[in-house]
């Protein structure tokens, strides 16, 4: 396509080996013309990209063109302009093409720079694997993976008709079993109460608690417990470990029993209910205890002999409680869930820790890749006696990340304590860091802009987690570019969680005397006044995008300009040419200068000096992943300086001597 070869509705555009075709198409039921890009010979039409989605062509007569500055552009009948790539260039003569990656891409003729591309970066030349969703007729969403062969079924959900949304019913309960079914509670009109003494809980087991819970302030489970007996509306109420208190003043919708697992749920009944069955429950439980008896012995003898025979333990064992658990202050309701190591299980995994095998050292301590006997690849964090920080940053992890689920955070897998030793088994990435490709003048071409644009709306859904989403309200406290691992496809997971606060309630806001994280990521209010908040970790997301789209480090950027650091090049970017000049202009090539600027734009609405300027979470990737107008930033403060993360420095500095908050560099 160029100025003098437009296309017009009834022409279509190929790609070279015809896989992808690019024309105008017409929705079902519906005359309006729309410009897309689709899987040519695929039927039904799978479109992958769409021009002009919110204004389609209503005329007859449309075409799309190149236009004498170099922009792509959509003119209807009238010649007016529907859509347009909204580029101006000063380049004279260009052309439109179809690549076999599905990118429509306008380049120079003279230079062959290429001035715009569509953001479509699927490619069957780099073996990038063709995901289809499909929705069945019975409610199950599908995900299948195409090798180009074959379509192989990668994900479906839900698993279980108990994933459904109130399967059961009000007061209804989905047993999740191999073969799920349902019970359910029926009101008794002739249940015999004499006020609140006359009821009791029947304490479930292992439960998804149900929807449209309340949170209550009370301290431990009793007085949770006497709280629900006092209130005559009260239906149920659970006591979770890290949450607090939650009660049911209405019908228990969603609730699921699992095998093992979950939570536990005290359902509220008049105590009349279970006399009836009192005799009979007492002679089964007794029953059912002998039986269970039996077989617990039976299952120890040949569990014992099979180890005798084997003389090697399991690669993990499951322990609620432990000589150096205890030792370590770790309550039985910390470590509920978390899978306990052995020592010499993880000794074989590292080759006893050589070497050859270690990844890197942070501040917590060394970290060795090890493999397990089936063939799981971990990564092992070991805590130095040198770390001043190590113990109880290893308390506070294994307390909190064990209970937080999501795909872009780091999964730990277990921990293992012996005597002094304490270490950390995570998943394994296979990439490492962000830092190694970001800041590396080689590795930094892997990682292009459409690559680090996904990465960083993938940190945002990741901190939006922590704020928002999780059972937990978590701040992280020390997010950083050398927290940010991925994984073998490049999504980014967000690690390190030893300084992280969790908060319970509507309580987002807290201070400390010991202020902890990273210079240069750290909000002026923490450093200087030890108040932490969502909008601290606002902050680190914002100098870690700058330090993406750059390919600088906020420690050691140096413009030329003495005292200048990287926010502030940031702003004059921004104040000259809307921060495209900020951009690593080795990626120049292959980036979208608007996308870019919005980027850099958001990076300094971020960073800004008070915190009620900043946005929220929810917000920010509101402005990451739509075209809201956004707010202009205001220039903000550099007082405070950064130093080389990297420093294992544990010097305690008072900062301007405004407060007594110390801050701890690691």
């Amino acid at each position: 396509i160029n100025t003098s070869s437009p296309l017009s509705i009834r022409q279509t555009l190929s790609s070279p080996n015809g896989v992808y075709e690019l024309g105008f198409f017409s929705p079902n039921n519906t005359l309006n013309q729309y410009v897309g890009i689709w899987f040519k010979n695929i039927t039904p039409q799978v479109v992958v990209w769409v021009a002009n989605r919110d204004k389609p062509v209503t005329k007859t007569a449309a075409n799309l063109t190149i236009s004498t500055n170099g922009s792509l552009i959509l003119l209807d009948g009238k010649q007016d302009v529907i859509w347009s790539t909204g580029e101006a260039f000063t380049s004279k003569k260009c052309h439109a093409e179809l690549l076999d990656t599905g990118n429509l891409v306008v380049t120079d003729d003279v230079s062959r720079k290429t001035l715009w591309r569509t953001s479509f970066s699927y490619s069957q030349l780099r073996n990038y694997k063709l995901s289809y969703v499909t929705l069945t007729s019975e409610g199950k969403m599908k995900i299948l993976w195409s090798d180009g062969k074959n379509w192989t079924l990668h994900f479906a959900a839900p698993v279980s008709s108990c994933d459904l949304y109130g399967a059961c019913g009000p007061f209804g309960l989905c047993l999740r079993t191999s073969t799920p079914k349902c019970l359910s509670c029926q009101a008794n009109s002739s249940a015999k109460t004499q006020g609140k003494e006359a009821d009791i809980f029947y304490h479930m087991k292992h439960v998804k608690t149900p929807d449209m819970y309340q949170f209550a302030s009370f301290l431990n489970a009793e007085q949770c417990h006497q709280g629900c007996l006092g209130n005559c509306s009260c239906t149920a109420f659970a006591y979770i470990s890290g949450i607090g208190c939650l009660v049911w003043n209405r019908e228990l919708v969603d609730t699921v029993q699992f095998s093992s697992d979950g939570e536990s749920l005290s359902l509220r009944l008049a105590s009349s209910e279970l006399v009836g069955s009192s005799r009979t429950l007492i002679i089964a439980g007794a029953t059912a205890s002998l039986s269970l008896l039996t077989i617990l012995v039976f299952s120890a003898y040949t569990f014992w002999r099979y180890r005798a025979k084997q003389n090697v333990a399991p690669n993990f064992m499951f322990i609620n409680t432990s000589q150096d658990a205890r030792k370590n202050d770790l309550e039985p309701q910390d470590v509920s869930g978390i899978n306990f190591f052995e020592m010499h299980t993880i000794r074989t995994a590292t080759n006893n820790f050589s070497f050859s095998n270690k990844l890197g050292q942070g501040g917590f301590g060394p970290v060795y890749k090890g493999k397990l006997v089936d063939g799981i690849e971990i990564a092992v964090k070991r805590l130095s006696s040198s770390s001043a920080q190590g113990t109880e940053e290893f308390m506070n992890e294994i307390t909190l990340i064990s209970k937080l689920q999501h795909r872009n955070l780091v999964r730990l897998l277990g921990c293992c304590i012996k005597g002094e030793e304490k270490l950390l088994i995570y998943e394994f990435l296979e990439n490492k860091s962000l830092d190694v490709f970001l800041f590396d003048s080689t590795l930094k071409f892997e990682i292009d802009w459409a690559k680090r644009f996904e990465i960083i709306q993938g940190i945002a859904r990741g901190l939006l987690y922590l704020h928002r989403d999780s059972r937990l309200r978590v701040i992280h406290r020390d997010l950083k570019v050398s927290n940010i691992l991925l994984d073998e496809r490049m999504v980014p997971k967000i690690s390190d969680f030893g300084l992280a606060r969790m908060f319970q309630g509507t309580h987002f806001q807290d201070t400390t005397r010991r202020v902890v994280g990273t210079l240069g990521y750290m909000s002026p209010e923490y450093a200087w006044t030890g108040v932490f908040s969502e909008k601290s970790d606002i902050y680190a997301f914002g100098v870690l995008l700058l330090e993406i789209i750059s390919g600088e480090k906020i420690s050691r950027f140096n413009n030329g300009e003495e005292g200048n650091n990287l926010i502030a090049y940031a702003w004059e970017c921004w104040c000259e040419t809307k921060g495209v000049d900020f951009l690593d202009q080795d990626l120049a090539g292959s980036c979208c200068p608007l996308q870019v600027s919005r980027c850099v734009q958001i990076g300094l609405i971020c960073v800004q000096h008070q915190p009620v300027e900043r946005p929220n979470t929810v917000k920010l990737l509101s402005m990451l992943t739509t075209i809201l107008v956004l707010p202009s930033p205001k220039q903000p403060i550099f007082a405070l300086h950064s130093r080389d993360e990297n420093s294992t420095s544990n010097d305690v500095i008072t900062v301007n001597g405004l407060t007594q908050s110390a801050v701890q560099g690691r």
